[in-house]
Formats: structure tokens, sequence, C-alpha cells
């Protein structure tokens, strides 16, 4: 009896259990902005990717089902894939963290992030800021979710927040 209730708890541990995310261990930068729109997750995450790639933002990553997505690095002037150094304003990532809300809602994060420095003894994601208010990609983050929210729709009291730099 013993050891058949022992197997039994020791089959629940590995049922229970679901180790495996291709999402990253860290979290959208307080900065991103941020909105909620009546998706749920898997759709609000086709739906935020449809929206970058039909802005020119050329998403090359997307998870649905761990509600994330991410470009590569890109000139954030000709919107396009770059091999240059990764280190200013001038070339970016944008990614975008879905995450559930209240039901059949998600709230959604967008960063776009550079590189001010380069630093080999700091994690890369260390090294990444969210750009200014006044970015041109940061202005198309901020147009593609006003787009969103309206056609997704959303609450009176949800807002779509730019975050201002100083």
């Amino acid at each position: 009896m013993k050891k058949w209730l022992g197997a039994w708890g020791l089959g629940l541990g590995v049922l229970g259990c679901y180790p495996t995310t291709t999402r990253p261990a860290f979290s959208p930068l307080p900065a991103a902005s941020t909105f909620e729109i009546e998706l749920l997750v898997p759709q609000a995450t086709r739906a935020v990717a449809l929206a970058l790639n039909e802005d020119s933002i050329p998403v090359r990553r997307t998870e649905a089902k761990d509600g994330w997505l991410e470009t590569d690095w890109f000139d954030a002037a000709t919107l396009k894939a770059t091999d240059r150094r990764r280190l200013g304003p001038g070339v970016v990532k944008v990614r975008a963290f879905i995450d559930p809300s209240r039901p059949n809602h998600s709230n959604i994060a967008i960063e776009v992030v550079y590189r001010p420095l380069a630093d080999p003894s700091r994690p890369e994601r260390e090294l990444e800021q969210q750009v200014p208010s006044d970015h041109p990609v940061f202005g198309k983050i901020v147009l593609l979710t006003t787009q969103l929210v309206k056609l997704y729709g959303t609450p009176p009291d949800s807002v779509v927040t730019p975050v201002k730099k100083p």
C-alpha cells in the first residue's frame, strides 16, 4: 500500500509540473507601454505580431502559447534587420509580453529597447534600456497600441500608458 501511495504521489508531482516554456526569464522593463484588450493570450499575441508586421516592424519570433514575441535587432530608421553593432538608439529591439488578466482579456506590455554601451562583463539584458518617448519606433508602438485598443476594445478604466522619459 505504501509503495502504491508513493508512486501515486510521484506521478502527481510529475504530471502537475510543466517546467518548459519558451518565454524569457525576465519581465518587461517598467517603462514598457502597457494596455489591455479583450482577447485570450494566444489570440492577443498573434494580433500584436500581425499589427507589428503590418506596420513594417519585423517580428522574428512569436510564441502564442507562452504569450510573447520579439524582433531581431533592427535599424530604427529603415526598420530592417541589421548587422550593425547593437549600440545606441539607432539599433533597437521590440518585445511584447502578453499575460492573462480578467476573463477573456489580456494585459500587453511592449518594450522598445536599445543598448547605450557595451560591457562584456554584464549580462546582455542588464545593458538594455527603454528608448525615450520621442523615439520614432516608440511612436509607432504608441499608435499601434491605440489601434489595437480600438479594434479589440477595452474597458474605460484601462489606459494606454506611453511612458515619458525625463
